[in-house]
């Protein structure tokens, strides 16, 4: 079976290389040979997860080298995966939704010149994600971590001749090179402290390591975290990403991109749980991130920037979960497996309704849409409940046991953040309710395109259905198989560990009290939204509506904080080298130039003029001796 494991990897970047090499040959059906590639590491990944299934929880974990990197001296970089409960759950997740994705795709980008580059840029994505979640050292992690920076960069730039999505594709990869600064000074710490970067050797000795250390460390990860998975400081970059294809959308907030912080927090637990400076940062910007989405989705219009604030406040859940430690690393992971489901189905969801609406992507011309598109608002509407917690869906399993898990906190900051998660999810019923009345709900909105064509709304090919319809399902009965007799929690503890805290609340009190807060949630969104007609041009808003439309100013503040004082510090260097360095060589080149021009005034060749300068010499030196001579 070890042999099988780098398979996982190389059939996607085997088909990324052949999309991305293989000439205008492949045009005819190089959506096919990506669908293959990705659909074959799934496959190998269910008949590696099934060899695990077989064995005793101790023997699980498998660990491949497979060549030295970079073996100089006492550096010692090896290339190796490991497999174990957590890395094989990312890679079904991964290859599982990601082959739905580019099944999807097919119809998709069905009419897209360069359909064939797509799909290569797809499986690079899958390709770099899995060498990421697979590698057995952080330095290897690093590889793929740029690699799916990288993948990102192609895929939400992918339509370029669209300023905004080339700006958008530029801001996400700069946004991101500030977190893998995190991430590298990470490296550069542990080898330092403990003379490897591989798991092994990092985590068997870091108890030996100061607590100050180890924070540090715990914090430079944690600002990896943020940038992959778009949280407070570094989440600016999530709501431009949506001027990629929907599909793109769908892969990065549901199996890839943003599930990376989540990983590699819950990969390092060892290092968190011995940092509990680091620990508490971390479930403070998770609760800040999970209200901070929800709040951005409340205001958003656009349907794909609506799901993408969703997407920063439920990866808020999962991180506050994760800096919970053993409390909540086995939640997190799993409502990051749930999420998958209900907001990969939900994204191509989003995407059918802009099939059928002539990509147009503003709510506010929708309406009524679940007469001309039955399929998708099924689905979509499945995603929905999951996703706000309905009982019994996949949502309802996972998001409020992170609940439970915040007030096992215990104490003052139990309470506080058990508050925050119930508030996140009576927020996150509002928006979403709001996304599904103004999407399928009320009189239709439709509104003529630049061409003067008005929308003739219809359901989606089957090629993009069915990946719709399977997600479903999963946002149905995922959530509640892995909540039976804990089977998800006894599966990750090996890994992970797992301790039930000290709540003050019992399961049936949360599970009550969360269930009011969503009831009051859809009640809010629909008296607001549903008992009275959608208009068409947006209200002006209170002062807190007009902030959340421009994601609470994170963009003014990132140019007040960041940018203007980078450009009056550039401006002060260009003053200085101009007009200090500059104006000194020029200023000294100008003296030397003008001493030189008169001294060659003396050199005119007339003897005359030679002779009066011998006898104004001689003049000087009897003067001057007669002087001496007096004194």
């Amino acid at each position: 079976m070890n042999a099988l494991i780098p398979v996982l990897v190389a059939a996607p970047l085997a088909g990324a290389a052949l999309l991305l090499l293989g000439g205008r040959r492949l045009d005819a059906f190089g959506h096919w040979l990506g669908v293959l590639a990705s659909t074959a590491s799934f496959v190998v990944g269910v008949v590696l997860f099934a060899d695990m299934l077989g064995r005793d929880a101790a023997a699980r974990p498998i660990h491949q080298h497979l060549f030295s990197w970079i073996p100089v001296g006492g550096f010692q970089a090896d290339v190796g995966f490991q497999l174990d409960q957590l890395s094989i759950t990312f890679v079904l997740l991964i290859t599982g939704v990601g082959s739905l994705i580019h099944l999807y795709s097919v119809g998709y980008m069905a009419h897209d010149e360069r359909r064939r580059r797509f799909f290569g840029y797809l499986n690079l994505f899958l390709a770099a994600m899995l060498l990421l979640v697979l590698a057995d050292n952080y330095l290897l992690l690093y590889v793929g971590w740029e690699g799916v920076g990288l993948a990102s960069y192609l895929l939400i730039g992918f339509w370029q001749h669209k300023p905004s999505a080339a700006t958008a594709a530029k801001k996400a990869f700069i946004v991101n090179r500030v977190g893998d600064m995190g991430l590298s000074i990470a490296i550069m710490l542990m080898f330092a402290q403990f003379g490897s970067f591989a798991f092994g050797p990092v985590f068997a000795t870091a108890h030996d390591a100061g607590e100050g250390r180890l924070t540090a460390i715990g914090l430079m990860l944690l600002l990896a975290a943020c940038g992959k998975s778009a949280q407070v400081p570094l989440q600016s970059w999530l709501g431009d990403a949506m001027e990629g294809p929907t599909p793109v959308s769908a892969l990065i907030h549901a199996a890839t991109m943003v599930t990376a912080g989540v990983y590699l927090i819950t990969r390092s637990a060892v290092i968190f749980n011995l940092a509990p400076n680091a620990q508490l940062v971390v479930v403070c910007v998770g609760a800040v991130t999970l209200l901070f989405g929800a709040i951005v989705g409340c205001a958003k219009d656009d349907i794909k920037k609506a799901l993408a604030g969703s997407t920063m406040s439920q990866i808020g859940y999962m991180v506050l979960a994760a800096g919970l430690g053993p409390v909540g690393y086995a939640f997190a992971i799993m409502h990051l497996v749930t999420h998958g489901f209900f907001k990969a189905g939900l994204f191509l969801g989003a995407g059918s309704v802009m099939h059928g609406m002539n990509d147009e992507v503003n709510m506010r011309h929708y309406g009524g849409l679940r007469k001309y598109m039955p399929v998708t608002f099924v689905t979509f509407g499945l995603g929905y409940l999951a996703i706000i917690g309905f009982p019994g869906l996949s949502g309802f399993w996972s998001k409020d046991r992170i609940i439970e898990a915040a007030f096992a906190k215990g104490g003052t900051e139990g309470w506080i953040l058990g508050t925050v998660a119930l508030l996140g999810a009576a927020i996150t019923a509002f928006y979403m309710t709001r996304v599904m009345i103004m999407t399928f709900f009320g009189k239709k909105r439709w509104q003529p395109d630049a061409e003067g064509h008005e929308p003739h709304p219809h359901e989606s090919p089957s090629v993009m259905t069915i990946p719709m319809i399977v997600l479903a399902v999963g946002s149905v009965f995922a959530g509640g198989l892995f909540a039976l007799n804990n089977a998800f929690v006894h599966w990750l503890e090996p890994i992970t560990g797992h301790s039930e805290g000290n709540s003050p609340l019992n399961a049936i009190t949360v599970t009550v009290l969360t269930f009011v807060c969503v009831a009051a949630g859809v009640l809010v969104s629909w008296a607001v939204y549903g008992r009275q007609p959608v208009p068409v041009t947006p209200p002006v808003g209170s002062a807190l509506t007009r902030a959340a439309r421009r994601d609470l100013l994170q963009d003014d503040f990132n140019h007040a904080v960041l940018v203007r004082p980078g450009e009056y510090l550039t401006r002060g260097l260009v003053y200085t080298d101009t007009k200090g360095l500059d104006g000194f060589v020029n200023g000294l080149a100008a003296a030397i130039g003008g001493i030189s021009s008169r001294m060659r005034r003396m050199q005119n060749g007339f003897v005359r003029s030679y002779a009066l300068s011998m006898f104004g010499g001689a003049a000087v030196l009897v003067a001057t001796t007669l002087l001496m001579r007096s004194v």
